[in-house]
């Protein structure tokens, strides 16, 4: 197998294959998620859409594979492995720590002299201007368990087993490491659409939080509040699936193919 195609297998899953679908949308996923978060969004938006998600390494058939803990890092290799895919319309979707992975990944494709993203949609994460003085992963585990039963995400009750809890620390602890440590370039501004989703009782993202991705592009942003906390879209799976129908449908026929 060439190098390139081992790369591209490595980092992205196709859960629904839609080859015929007129736009991509690669999904990356949060702090100690997989790619199979996405699973539902991917069935959901086929055949119309064609979603690739990320597989972060030390995870699910990845587990063998050391983790990342540097957030710049990580974007670097999710990149070279989304330069890879066809050159249909490219959309990205982040939650959480995925956010802040996706708009690093649009900007290293627009550092490469690709088109720009048709639309950029951060989820569930504050802007990147905008710090909080977190220190989870220096946290006793007793704290970040804390933690993560308060934000109620997919799997914390199995957390819950201690053996499950023994493997699921070290890599959230891991990916937090990565978001805490994180500081973006204030000379960096991207210039495409970008929508921001957040819950209505995400206490990790403020409303004002939310609003300041607007200073990260020069395309237009809108923010989309949803019921729920950090996870709402656990929840709102329909809502999410009709609004990036929706917004992929208006921008498709406005792209050109991406050149590599």
């Amino acid at each position: 197998m060439p190098e390139s195609s081992a790369h591209l297998r490595a980092w992205l899953r196709r859960f629904s294959p839609a080859g015929d679908a007129m736009s991509l949308l690669v999904c990356l996923p949060h702090a100690g998620g997989s790619a199979s978060f996405f699973f539902p969004l991917a069935r959901a938006l086929a055949p119309e859409v064609d979603v690739l998600a990320v597989q972060y390494p030390g995870r699910q058939d990845r587990h063998h594979e050391p983790s990342i803990d540097n957030l710049p890092e990580l974007a670097d290799r999710i990149t070279d492995a989304v330069r890879l895919v066809d050159d249909r319309p490219l959309a990205l979707f982040g939650h959480s720590m995925g956010a802040l992975l996706a708009y690093e990944v649009a900007l290293r494709l627009a550092a490469d002299g690709l088109p720009a993203p048709s639309r950029l949609f951060v989820s569930g994460r504050r802007a990147p201007s905008r710090y909080r003085d977190d220190r989870f992963h220096l946290s006793s585990d007793g704290d970040v368990l804390a933690h993560l039963r308060r934000l109620g995400g997919p799997g914390s009750t199995a957390l819950d087993d201690p053996e499950i809890r023994a493997m699921a620390l070290p890599l959230i602890r891991n990916d937090y490491r990565a978001v805490e440590t994180y500081r973006h370039d204030p000379s960096a501004v991207l210039d495409c659409p970008v929508t921001v989703l957040t819950g209505d009782r995400d206490a990790l993202v403020s409303p004002e939080e939310a609003h300041a991705w607007a200073g990260h592009t020069t395309g237009p942003t809108d923010v989309v509040t949803l019921p729920g906390g950090h996870f709402y879209l656990a929840d709102q799976n329909e809502q999410v699936v009709a609004l990036l129908r929706r917004r992929l449908a208006a921008v498709t026929a406005q792209q050109t193919p991406r050149l590599r």
